[in-house]
C-alpha cells in the first residue's frame, strides 16, 4: 500500500462528489485552452467521440493507441476503447496520457520504481507493457465481453506478471451484470454454485475463487454474494493470480472511494476488500497513485514534453 504521507487527508471525510466537480471543471478549462469542439449540456465531454484523440495530449500516443485497435481488429480482436473516451474524466484516456508516452518512448523506468517503492518486484529486464490485455481460457469466456485488464507489464519470456486497473472519478470496482440485470437475487452461491447463472454456463469465476480459498472466511459466511458490488476486484484480482501475478489499482489519491487514511485508519475499498481475502492472496495487492507516478516521472527530466501538460490537465497544477 502507498505511505501513509502520500495519501493524507486533512479532512477525515472527503467527499467524492467535490473532487468530481472539480475534475469536470478543470476538463472543461483544459478543452476550451485546446479549443475543443464540446458537448452544449457537458463541456467535459467532446462534442463526437470520434475526436477522441483530442483527448490525448501527444499525438504519437494517439496514433500508437489507433494502430493497435486496427492491428486487434486484423487479428479479430477486440481492442476496446472505452464509450467515454473521449470523456474529459475518462480513465482509460488519463491512463493512455499517463502511461502511453512511457510504452511510446520505451522508458518503463518511472513505473518501475513507483513499483518497486511500494514493494513489488519487477519482472526484470526486457519487460513491456500492453493496453488492453485479455485471456479467454483463464476463466472459459468464449463469448460475449472477456475479461479485460487496462494494462500489463510482460517479463522477457513474454508472460504477463504485473495487472493494472485504472481509476479516475469511478465511485466502484463494477458488480455482476447478471444481478444488475434482475436475473439474480444476489444470494451467496459459495454452498451451491447451482445457484449462480455464470457457473451454469461454464464460467469459472467460483470454481476459480474456491482454487484460491478467496470464497472462505467472511465471503463464505455472508448471506450476499460478493460480487453483486465486487464483481471486478475479484475477477481481475484471480485473472492475476492465474497468471502468478500481482494486481495493482492506479488510482488518484484525490478521491476518497479507494483509499484514505485517517487516525481512525484506513479506509476505501482496497483496504476493505483485501481484508476478506486470505494472506496469500492479499500479498498480491497493491495500490499506486497517479501522484506518486507523475513526481517520479518529474525526477527523470526525460518526458518533460508532456508532463506538465497531464498536470494542467488534470489538475495536479493551475
Amino acid at each position: 500500500m502507498p505511505s501513509s504521507r502520500s495519501l493524507a487527508r486533512t479532512w477525515p471525510y472527503p467527499r467524492h462528489r467535490h473532487f468530481e466537480a472539480n475534475m469536470r471543471a478543470t476538463a472543461k478549462g483544459w478543452f476550451e485552452t485546446k479549443g475543443c469542439e464540446v458537448s452544449k449540456r457537458k463541456p467535459y465531454l467532446l462534442s463526437k467521440r470520434e475526436n477522441w484523440k483530442e483527448n490525448i495530449i501527444l499525438p504519437e500516443v494517439a496514433s500508437f493507441i489507433d494502430d493497435a485497435a486496427e492491428s486487434q481488429s486484423k487479428l479479430r480482436r477486440n481492442f476496446p476503447l472505452h464509450k467515454y473516451i473521449h470523456h474529459g474524466l475518462s480513465s482509460q484516456a488519463m491512463l493512455f496520457n499517463l502511461l502511453g508516452p512511457m510504452i511510446v518512448k520505451e522508458d518503463l523506468n518511472p513505473l518501475k520504481e513507483v513499483i518497486q517503492n511500494n514493494g513489488i518486484a519487477w519482472p526484470g529486464e526486457g519487460s513491456t507493457a500492453r493496453f488492453e490485455y485479455e485471456d479467454r481460457s483463464i476463466f472459459n469466456e468464449d463469448s460475449g465481453q472477456p475479461t479485460s485488464i487496462d494494462m500489463v507489464v510482460i517479463d522477457n519470456r513474454d508472460q504477463p506478471k504485473i495487472f493494472i486497473e485504472a481509476k479516475f472519478v469511478e465511485q466502484e470496482f463494477g458488480g455482476c451484470s447478471v444481478f444488475e440485470a434482475g436475473d439474480c437475487d444476489g444470494r451467496n452461491p459459495t454452498g451451491n454454485l447451482a445457484l449462480c447463472y455464470l457457473d451454469h454456463i461454464g464460467r469459472k469465476y467460483w470454481s476459480l475463487m474456491k482454487h484460491h480459498k478467496i470464497d472462505l472466511g467472511v465471503i463464505g459466511k455472508d448471506s450476499t454474494c460478493i460480487f453483486a458490488n465486487y464483481y471486478q476486484f475479484f475477477r481481475e484480482l484471480i485473472f492475476a493470480l492465474e497468471h502468478d501475478g500481482v494486481f495493482i489499482l492506479l488510482c488518484d489519491e484525490r478521491n476518497p472511494v479507494f483509499y484514505v487514511t485517517g487516525e481512525s485508519g484506513n479506509r476505501g475499498l482496497i483496504p476493505f476488500l483485501t481484508e476478506l481475502l486470505p494472506e496469500e492472496a492479499s500479498g498480491h495487492v497493491s495500490i499506486i497513485t497517479i501522484q506518486e507516478l507523475v513526481e517520479q516521472i518529474k525526477q527523470t527530466g526525460t518526458h518533460d514534453d508532456w508532463i506538465v501538460e497531464f498536470e494542467k490537465k488534470y489538475g495536479l497544477i493551475d
